[in-house]
């Protein structure tokens, strides 16, 4: 057994010279042209490393949704006023990245089952990357107020929320492609309007939230023009223009300006201030995630029963959980993480949630929930444990603490 350096070394030294042979020279000669395929071989490499793959117009899809982290939620919460109860287990929230793929990464990754290939125009659609990142924090800003109210809620605290500005999250489909992956043709209202434009009057009529904007809707028809008055985020000033309207896919006898606006809903009146840091993340993905924390935070007991729980989704003001995007590439993240359970939308297509087990290849378990009260019920499972159908409405008897 060596012991220390010194032992390693003094087994190389030499305790008798030995008389070299020279290599034959025609066995030199080959080296010269060994060592210039082994630089261009390491110039090549290089250069794919910096060379993205966008700038061959061979490669039709050169951006990638790729794993990022699963990360815990407790430690980006801070609760002041308010009796604090630590839990032994964990809830985690799943982010994934969106880069554009060197040449090299490209080549090395292509057909890895963990990545899924892009196209400009799958990532940003068009949206600039600026107009993206506004997008996600004001998604993400939207998710952490639902999370608050909802939690708040469930557990009979005094809160209100209410209603703010009306701003374009994206428009409604009135054509999918033949095969029914995306949409041929949108509403109307995006040949002037964009995602992230704020409205603030119909026909000179000021419009303040979503309130204010059906009745004025209910008076009119598809295929009537109106005059829409909106800001612009980056512009100075009001913008204006004419848009037509149309029916809503859903209720045909319905009149819609075209669009699905962002969740602007704040929280009113809370008994106490909640802070959720939410730097480095974008998006709605984490709010159902933040909820079950909060609940978890102000109740005693553990609601994920001492153990590591992966959630994903969307929440809304109402409790409903929603669809979100990379699920296949966030149930990667949590396998690498060796967490056995992800609580994920019940609303995801079959397409992804297929994709989803396939990558986690039997060692993550994947739950469905459509709300908050059935991810509650999942985490009080005898398989999980947890206490959630004991935590009650303590809100109820809240006092501040001094």
């Amino acid at each position: 057994m060596v012991r220390t350096v010194s032992d390693t070394q003094q087994q190389m030294v030499l305790v008798e010279p030995v008389v070299g042979i020279a290599p034959n020279p025609i066995h030199r000669w080959w080296a010269v042209p060994l060592a210039g395929i082994a630089m261009v071989v390491l110039v090549g490499v290089l250069l794919a490393s910096f060379f993205t793959a966008s700038r061959l117009e061979s490669i039709k899809r050169p951006y990638a949704i790729v794993p990022s982290d699963a990360e815990e939620v407790e430690s980006r919460i801070t609760l002041e006023g308010v009796q604090r109860y630590p839990a032994n287990g964990q809830i985690l929230f799943v982010t994934i990245r969106q880069p554009e793929l060197s040449l090299l990464s490209w080549l090395m990754f292509r057909n890895d089952d963990d990545i899924s290939l892009r196209t400009y125009e799958d990532i940003y659609g068009t949206s600039t990357p600026q107009q993206l990142q506004t997008r996600g924090r004001r998604q993400m800003f939207s998710a952490q107020q639902a999370a608050e109210f909802v939690a708040l809620s469930k557990l009979g605290f005094p809160v209100e929320k209410k209603q703010g500005a009306i701003i374009i999250d994206q428009f409604v489909c009135i054509e999918a492609n033949a095969e029914g992956t995306a949409c041929a043709a949108e509403a109307p209202s995006s040949d002037v309007l964009d995602p992230d434009d704020e409205l603030v009057s119909i026909d000179g009529e000021k419009i303040e939230t979503v309130s204010d904007l059906m009745p004025i809707l209910a008076g009119l028809e598809p295929g009537d023009v109106v005059t829409v008055e909106y800001i612009r985020p980056g512009t100075d000033g009001t913008q204006s223009g004419d848009v037509e309207l149309t029916s809503s896919p859903d209720d045909p006898d319905r009149t819609i300006i075209g669009f699905i606006p962002l969740d602007t809903t704040t929280v009113d009146n809370s008994p106490f201030p909640i802070t959720i840091a939410t730097d480095g993340i974008g998006g709605p993905s984490a709010g159902l995630a933040f909820t079950l924390t909060l609940i978890d935070e102000l109740t005693p007991g553990d609601l994920t029963g001492g153990k590591t729980i992966a959630v994903t989704g969307e929440i809304d003001i109402e409790g409903n959980v929603g669809a979100i995007g990379g699920l296949a590439q966030k149930a990667s993240a949590v396998r690498q993480t060796g967490t056995k359970f992800f609580i994920v939308p019940a609303s995801q297509s079959d397409e992804s949630l297929a994709a989803a087990r396939a990558v986690v290849e039997g060692e993550v378990q994947i739950i469905t929930v459509a709300t908050l009260d059935e991810a509650l019920d999942v985490l009080a499972s005898p398989e999980i444990g947890g206490n959630s159908n004991e935590i009650g409405q303590p809100g109820k008897d809240f006092e501040p603490l001094s």
